[in-house]
């Protein structure tokens, strides 16, 4: 069973680097990603404000902070998040050297010189122990 669980896990974490590699190629589809999500959220807190579980303020302030979240989640790099979910698969969850595990190793690098580009065309300084 913990083996069945680490692959799982690799899987879903090496599945969640690939989102976000695609995000960096397509923003438009991060846009439309994380837009999903915010909607799900406005449906969830109307859905308790109609229940009289929050006030129509609560309801205000709550959607105001998940429009934040969505717009600084607009503005991160989804090559760091990559990295770090390709990152999380090869360290946390081998061993079982899992197909995903092998995946996650081999597209480590590639994310991991993608984000130092990013870095370096916005012009922001960096050591590598900092992007560990």
């Amino acid at each position: 069973m913990v083996y069945c669980d680490l692959w799982l896990r690799a899987r879903a974490a090496c599945r969640e680097g690939e989102k976000y590699l695609e995000w960096n190629l397509h923003p438009g589809l991060k846009a439309a990603g994380l837009d999903r999500t915010l909607a799900v959220q406005t449906a969830r807190l109307q859905a308790q404000q109609q229940a009289g579980s929050i006030t129509p303020q609560d309801l205000d302030r709550r959607l105001a902070l998940a429009r934040f979240a969505r717009d600084e989640s607009m503005r991160e790099s989804s090559l760091k998040y990559a990295y770090v979910w390709f990152q999380t698969a090869a360290e946390l969850f081998s061993p079982p050297e899992s197909r995903w595990v092998l995946l996650s190793r081999k597209r480590m690098p590639e994310a991991r010189r993608l984000w130092k580009a990013e870095l370096d065309s916005r012009h922001v300084r960096y050591q590598d122990y900092m992007l560990e």
